[in-house]
């Protein structure tokens, strides 16, 4: 009867160490964040719709998206030409349903040409316009990042510089009423820096040297629910990175994507996965949405939109079971501006 008892033990202490460790697993997988659950799982992702929702100019392009105050916003690039010209302007079209859309704004600066529109909205419900200036004369420098604020997405304030002169601040995300951004150089050496600001507009220095080698440049930052910072960059010279970061994001770790990008874009959905918008080389040119792996660089085509040519710089966002994505391309003939609704199983 001893040695039957010892046994019984030995069973119970056996399962207990099983539900030890496998509660500790479960409680491990919630301490990653949602970095963890990043991997793609064999779901559907599925073109719903998709609409050219502007063409007014010769060429429509380097959009932003935003939902504010019961309204769709869309910011891009009207001009007559991809290149640097005095012609390009931004402007910014509403739209109550996403279908039909309305012009609230076009911006202009004499200097020169304002390019790569992005939006965001500000911890005290702010519309935020990111653009930048490329000089027509070239004594004034190659570039300057600008902001532009409405209370309603109707009034707009005046254009205030960010930044740094020549480092071209391409996109902000607010973050626990921070506003971050990376800047890339746009002469002479290849670099990144990383910029924070209580306000959006008075930017200051993070990181001096964010990421250098090869030829980096445009970069989209988001944060997790554990505040960890996720950095998607394009490196023309070399294949794509993704970075991250814990608090106060000085010391980033980067992994290779596999493949060149262009215009990127990401976004974490209510799950904790990720998926990014960018444009892909290899093949036809395109613009495409991958899944993300921040912690291993792991990036995975789940679906080609409509697109080719001159094409990418998408804006994201998911609402009411959607992802929502504007973008521009020029598989139609010229580039206009097209809004896609994608469903993810």
């Amino acid at each position: 009867m001893h040695k039957l008892n010892v046994y019984f033990n030995g069973i119970e202490t056996l399962r207990c160490r099983i539900v030890f460790f496998m509660l500790m697993s479960l409680s491990f997988c919630g301490c990653q964040g949602s970095l963890k659950h990043s991997e793609p799982r064999g779901e559907t992702v599925t073109l719903v719709s998709v609409a050219r929702i502007w063409d007014a100019a010769p060429h429509n392009a380097f959009t932003g998206l935003a939902w504010f105050r019961g309204h769709w916003y869309c910011a891009f690039r009207e001009a007559d030409q991809h290149g640097v010209s005095p012609s390009g302007a931004i402007r910014v079209i509403r739209s109550s349903n996403g279908n039909a859309w309305q012009s609230v704004n076009r911006f202009h600066w004499p200097e020169g040409d304002l390019r790569d529109a992005k939006l965001t909205v500000t911890p005290d419900h702010q519309l935020m316009l990111n653009g930048a200036i490329a000089f027509n004369n070239s004594s004034e420098g190659t570039h300057q990042s600008l902001v532009w604020l409405s209370p309603d997405g109707t009034h707009w304030s005046d254009g205030h510089p960010i930044g740094e002169r020549n480092i071209w601040l391409w996109s902000t995300t607010w973050h626990q009423a921070q506003c971050y951004g990376v800047g890339y150089s746009t002469g002479g050496d290849s670099f990144t820096r990383l910029y924070k600001s209580d306000d959006g507009i008075d930017f200051q220095i993070l990181v001096d040297q964010f990421k250098t080698g090869g030829r980096p440049s445009e970069a989209m930052l988001r944060f997790t629910r554990d505040h960890t910072g996720v950095c998607l960059l394009r490196n023309d010279s070399e294949n794509g990175l993704v970075g991250i970061a814990s608090p106060p994001y000085t010391q980033w770790q980067w992994q290779s994507l596999g493949r060149r990008i262009g215009g990127p874009n990401l976004i974490q959905l209510p799950d904790g996965r990720w998926i990014a918008a960018v444009r892909l080389y290899d093949r036809k040119t395109r613009t495409s949405l991958c899944w993300l792996a921040p912690q291993t660089g792991a990036f995975t085509e789940c679906l080609v939109l409509p697109s080719g040519g001159d094409t990418s710089y998408a804006g994201l966002v998911y609402r009411d079971g959607l992802l929502w994505v504007s973008y521009y391309s020029s598989h139609e003939g010229k580039t206009n501006i097209y809004l896609a609704k994608v469903k993810i199983s």
